[in-house]
């Protein structure tokens, strides 16, 4: 399957503005990004799609660039965009914000579309501050991949251990952390973004509910990796410590 990664990139961030730009270990964090997109054997090519010309003029350096408008509500709506123009049988979106993403999740979800409309990856909560933090997204996955559900709650609920501390219940099931990376086919990510927001998107702000609330199959990889991004300034010297390492 012929597969393109695209990167949304915003300059305006609310608690990181720049955050694109930031230079992380010498080079600008969207140049991390890409870099660990073209490790992915499943990538015919890597594009990033941005809405700011100081962003399109350092990425156009290293990275094809695609200018979108600046209008879009989400990154799905910026990857449409591209995709309107760019001709693939799919499209990968990986989070900017990510200089040490694994290829082999980028791998895992654009495999994933090999049988299914839609592909993300979750990896199993193994941080305590994880189970009941809502800025933490829960995937409930059926024994198919594929998946069941998504919330800022800790799902499922263990009923027989509701009383028991919230360790005792991390350790008695493997809850599903989501990670932030979609996979699209062209035609089913040019129809998702005709859809209005779903009553389930609205009340969680998570837009991957519009995919199952209108039908679309969304297959889950496992995946042992976990996110490590760039959220605020405080987090460079972490992800700069963990590159060090890595070297």
């Amino acid at each position: 399957m012929n597969l393109i990664g695209v990167i949304p990139a915003r300059f305006a961030s609310t608690r990181f503005p720049g955050k694109p730009l930031h230079l992380i270990a010498g080079k600008p964090l969207i140049q991390h990004v890409v870099e660990r997109c073209r490790l992915a054997r499943s990538l015919a090519d890597v594009i990033v799609a941005t809405d700011d010309a100081r962003i399109a003029e350092v990425a156009a350096k290293f990275c094809r660039v695609e200018m979108t408008r600046d209008d879009h509500p989400s990154g799905t709506d910026r990857i449409a965009e591209v995709a309107s123009r760019v001709s693939a049988e799919g499209y990968v979106n990986i989070q900017g914000d990510e200089p040490l993403m694994d290829p082999a999740v980028i791998d895992a979800v654009a495999a994933g579309l090999a049988g299914s409309e839609m592909s993300t990856a979750a990896t199993p909560i193994r941080d305590l501050a994880e189970y009941d933090n809502p800025n933490v997204v829960k995937a409930v996955v059926a024994a198919n991949g594929r998946a069941l559900y998504f919330s800022r709650r800790t799902i499922p609920y263990l009923r027989d251990l509701a009383a028991k501390p919230a360790a005792e219940q991390l350790a008695a099931f493997p809850f599903l952390k989501h990670l932030g990376i979609y996979g699209y086919r062209r035609e089913t990510l040019l129809r998702l973004v005709t859809f209005p927001v779903s009553p389930l998107e609205a009340a969680e702000k998570l837009e991957q509910l519009r995919a199952l609330e209108n039908g679309i199959i969304i297959t889950v990889a496992r995946v042992h990796h976990d996110s490590v991004g760039v959220d605020v300034p405080a987090d460079v010297a972490r992800v700069e410590a963990l590159l060090a390492a890595q070297s």
